[in-house]
């Protein structure tokens, strides 16, 4: 059986092989205080090897998806009378490194989003695969407003709304809604509220189901090297991760599937 690192600020779960994270500390309005994405950071790395993990879904309890950054903490700690640019700059790539583990572990990542998904949180939602909200969730990217920026998320603003977007949406700090967070290619899925977000999750869970966990971890694998790779580097890349899935036993499973007119063992 998986061990699950002891949590209190996220509620962890595990059904048909599914992992589902929910945020909960309603008190700040599930803030990413250090606690939670520490205990994020721990989830994640204890199941990155899992071959049983289907797949992990995002969410926050008490109707709010995540406010963003703690500020609170912000104050006491990063502007203390102890701090200095050194330990700021630190703890910056740490959260670079926070974003860049949900971006890339390979399963496929399902975010629901309700209530409102501010700054990080919004910026969480960008490192997903899959992005479901509900119509009158609400969205910003307030760094601006408070006098600091939207360092470590900005790669994944600009990699999933284009740089034209993010760059009024990072900018202004602008309000915006689930339809159109829908509409700047955030949301793939908008929903009328909790229920429907529920709803679509479990369609999109079944899809992700019917794929085999193996090509799922190599095409992500992929897929995410077409942001740092050359043509020819990546043509050599996609090849090992073809052969490495055609030669494998599910690669041999799938295709003896499809000749006999079956489900493949992965999908049954």
């Amino acid at each position: 059986m998986l061990d699950l690192p002891k949590t209190e600020r996220i509620l962890l779960d595990i059904t048909d092989d599914w992992l589902t994270i929910s945020f909960n500390h309603p008190d700040s309005r599930n803030a990413l205080s250090q606690q939670l994405t520490d205990e994020i950071r721990l989830t994640l790395k204890s199941i990155q090897n899992d071959k049983t993990i289907r797949g992990i879904t995002f969410r926050g309890e008490s109707g709010i998806f995540c406010a963003g950054g703690d500020l609170k903490s912000f104050k006491s700690g990063l502007q203390g009378d102890n701090s200095n640019l050194a330990d700021v700059e630190k703890m910056s790539e740490s959260t670079g490194e926070f974003f860049e583990l949900i971006n890339t572990i390979p399963v496929p990542v399902i975010m629901l989003a309700e209530g409102a998904a501010m700054a990080g949180g919004l910026g969480m939602l960008c490192a997903a695969d899959i992005v479901v909200v509900t119509k009158d969730c609400k969205f910003a990217l307030t760094e601006t407003t408070l006098g600091i920026v939207p360092a470590q998320i900005a790669p994944y603003i600009v990699s999933r709304v284009g740089l034209s977007k993010a760059r009024r949406l990072m900018l202004t700090a602008s309000r915006f809604t689930g339809k159109e967070a829908f509409d700047y290619g955030i949301a793939d899925f908008v929903a009328e509220g909790s229920d429907e977000l529920m709803k679509i999750e479990s369609e999109v869970k079944k899809d992700i189901l019917r794929c085999a966990p193996g090509a799922n971890s190599i095409t992500k694998e992929i897929v995410l090297a077409t942001r740092n790779l050359d043509k020819d580097s990546l043509v050599k890349f996609a090849a090992k991760g073809f052969a490495k899935s055609m030669m494998s036993d599910e690669g041999k499973e799938g295709i003896k599937a499809f000749v006999e007119k079956r489900k493949p063992s992965w999908a049954e």
